[in-house]
């Protein structure tokens, strides 16, 4: 069973920038589908950004020019660095992977794939 611990969040004034990072333990995620999910309150969990094990990336639109995912396989890692941080940032944000695809939000409804407890970010005006 693969373990999957987020951490880096915080609380920061928009236009700052945080970087989350996910280390897993228990397998190596090297050729794993990684992901960045968050949620806020009222709101759908939503897909921030994946990166697949050809290298591929896929970001939200909303997200896109600001945030950054990357992966260091010998720390069996991945990040989520986060520039020009808005408000609408605010969520609890979720590490998750999949050996076989690309997880969707609906996957951890289904207890789909491996997904982190989250990590707190909130950006204030």
């Amino acid at each position: 069973q693969v373990q999957l611990k987020e951490s880096g969040g915080g609380s920061v004034q928009a236009g700052g920038s945080l970087k989350l990072s996910c280390t897993a333990s228990g397998h190596s995620i090297a050729r794993w589908c990684m992901g960045w999910f968050r949620q806020s309150p009222g709101k759908d969990l939503e897909k921030v950004a994946d990166f697949d094990a050809d290298g591929g990336k896929d970001y939200l639109d909303s997200v896109k020019g600001r945030f950054t995912i990357t992966r260091d396989n010998a720390k069996n890692s991945v990040y989520l660095e986060m520039n020009s941080l808005e408000p609408d940032d605010t969520a609890v944000y979720y590490c998750a992977g999949d050996r076989i695809s690309c997880l969707q939000a609906r996957d951890k409804d289904h207890s789909d794939g491996n997904w982190g407890q989250g990590t707190q970010v909130t950006v204030s005006s």
